[in-house]
């Protein structure tokens, strides 16, 4: 672990906006790109800082960054990744891009992924989960989920912040199971899932999609739907970074896929024929039989509707006006 880049990424566990824009600001290089999920996109450093980071704490005064995965290794080219999972939590008191407060605790999961150059953060992918806070609120303006709301847990194994050691195997299984889903034109049967999946995996969605439970619920509640609406899909390890350290994996790309939306529609949404790319940010957990038993996806859902033309925060405006 680069415990000179990861301690000040801890210290924004609970703090204020002030101490928060300076612990960025101080292990950013000047001119890091940061890539955040819609509608934020890509910033400067200062612009995350002064805009998006300043919005969530004007909406979460007394937020806390509570991590339950963080490691940190070389991809599979050499680059060094930190790679954290949690939620942002805390009393929801002001409207964050016009969600409206519930004046309650609120959460919202984060996958953030920094690149290391030097000792200093170049660049950063990262997906704040902004449905799930649309849900808490009541507002959320389109289709439900197919697969369980909730607040997604950190690993059942209660080691994500201890995460070390030669993740060789770890990485193997998932590199495998990959390969596996690139033949779902031939059959559930040449993905081989029960081989790499554990009968009693957990598969994390975002909201929207929701959390699947098993491969059955894997299945059925998130790969079927997705397969059978964008069948040409093409993308994984090869368009991203593949890392991995101990029993975990992480993954990051922007964007991580390219597909059209040409099959049985989507997520409500119908077959339009339109071309998009999806960015998908993911942890996963390989158990000591070599299974792997926890995924944490996140993608990015509010860009991918906007490439379909539908303006979610939009349509939620419309939800909340008075």
């Amino acid at each position: 672990m680069s415990l000179s880049i990861v301690a000040p990424l801890d210290a924004l566990q609970a703090c204020d906006l002030g101490q928060a824009q300076r612990a960025f600001r101080a292990i950013f290089t000047a001119d890091a790109q940061v890539k955040l999920a819609h509608p934020f996109e890509s910033l400067s450093v200062d612009a995350f800082c002064d805009g998006a980071l300043a919005q969530l704490y004007e909406a979460f005064p007394d937020v806390e960054r509570r991590v339950w995965i963080s490691m940190c290794a070389e991809d599979t080219n050499g680059a060094l990744w930190i790679g954290q999972g949690g939620h942002y939590a805390g009393l929801f008191a002001a409207p964050f891009l016009d969600i409206p407060p519930t004046r309650r605790w609120a959460h919202m999961r984060f996958h953030e992924f920094y690149r290391v150059e030097g000792g200093r953060i170049v660049e950063m992918q990262a997906i704040w989960d902004i449905p799930e806070v649309m849900m808490q609120a009541g507002v959320w303006p389109l289709s439900p989920s197919l697969g369980r709301e909730m607040m997604v847990p950190g690993p059942m194994s209660c080691d994500g912040l201890q995460i070390s050691g030669d993740g060789s195997r770890a990485i193997q299984v998932v590199s495998d199971m990959l390969e596996g889903l690139s033949h779902n034109r031939e059959g559930e049967a040449a993905m081989r899932l029960d081989h790499y999946w554990h009968p009693r995996c957990s598969w994390y969605g975002p909201a929207g999609i929701g959390t699947a439970r098993g491969i059955k619920g894997f299945r059925n509640h998130h790969q079927i739907p997705f397969l059978n609406a964008m069948p040409n899909r093409v993308g994984g390890k090869a368009t991203g970074h593949l890392f991995a350290s101990g029993d975990y994996v992480g993954f990051t790309a922007w964007p991580g896929m390219k597909m059209t939306l040409d099959g049985s529609g989507w997520l409500g949404i119908p077959p339009v024929n339109k071309d998009l790319t999806m960015r998908s940010l993911d942890f996963w957990r390989v158990d000591q039989e070599g299974m792997i038993r926890e995924n944490w996806v996140l993608v990015d859902l509010l860009h991918v509707y906007d490439q379909l033309g539908v303006d979610v925060l939009a349509r939620m405006r419309e939800m909340t006006q008075t």
